[in-house]
Order: structure tokens, then sequence, then C-alpha cells
């Protein structure tokens, strides 16, 4: 599969389809998510670190998003509306040269107090995944997830 020219880049609103590419994200997506439900079995979240610089990204995510309740659920619309694109687009790209895979597609859940599920799941990127995940965790509402874990393994 040819993708053009190498070195080339991408422009994802005017590129074709292309169909094994998008297997590829969503594989890697739901891996992902199987991988941090997992982590989350077996640490509470509140104890858990996500990146090198999550004390950053919590304090800069609070100051660009100081209403956003980590307890509530996400209005998709609201997050995708093109107000939303942009203000998120802001905060994403300042971490371009900071984060891997800043950018890429991952799976988050709308609302912390339920499992990843088909109506309780939006497409996000990483970034925002980091954000509302980290929110989540210092704020003890994912610790749930290791205590039901806990209680099935005894």
């Amino acid at each position: 599969m040819s993708l053009g020219t190498p070195g080339a880049t991408l422009d994802a609103e005017n590129a074709e389809n292309f169909e094994e590419m998008e297997k590829q994200f969503a594989v890697k997506a739901v891996q992902h998510m199987q991988t941090y439900w997992s982590i989350l079995e077996k640490v509470r979240g509140s104890t858990l670190r996500l990146t090198k610089m999550d004390d950053d990204i919590l304090e800069h995510f609070k100051k660009d998003f100081p209403e956003f309740d980590p307890a509530a659920t996400i209005d998709e619309n609201k997050m995708k509306s093109k107000q939303g694109k942009e203000q998120w687009r802001n905060f994403i790209n300042q971490y371009e040269k900071k984060i891997e895979d800043f950018n890429y597609g991952t799976m988050l859940r709308s609302n912390p107090k339920f499992e990843y599920g088909e109506k309780e799941t939006i497409f996000a990127m990483r970034m925002q995944f980091y954000a509302i995940e980290i929110a989540r965790n210092r704020t003890g509402l994912n610790d749930w997830i290791f205590e039901a874990a806990q209680k099935e393994n005894s």
C-alpha cells in the first residue's frame, strides 16, 4: 500500500479512505482501551500516573477547561463542535513535541461511572484521553474499577 511520496505529509481532509489504515488505527485504539482498563483493575486510578507530565497536563487542562467536571458525562456534541474542536486543538497541539502519540485516536468513556461500552464510549485524541483520565484519576473517580476487580478476585 502506498500513501504517496515518502516524507510527504498526509492531508487528512483530502486523503482517500484507506481501509487497511483505518483497521490498524481501530486495532490500536481497542488495544489501548483494553490495556488501560486492565491497569485500572490492578491499580487504583488515584495512585496511577499516565505520563511523566501528569501534573503539568492536569494544571493546563484545568486552566484551559475550567468548567470541565470530571464526574459528569461528556457532551460529545459540545466537544466536537467547531468551538470545541478549536479549543481542544489549541490544547492538544501544545504537546506535539512533549508526548508521544499525542494526537493518536483512542477510546474514552463518556462518564467515569461506566465501563467501556458502545453507548458509553467516544472516539477522542490521546491528549483528550490523558487530560480527562488524569482529572478523573486524581479525584478518585476510577477507583471503583480496582475495588470491583478486587472483590471479583476474592
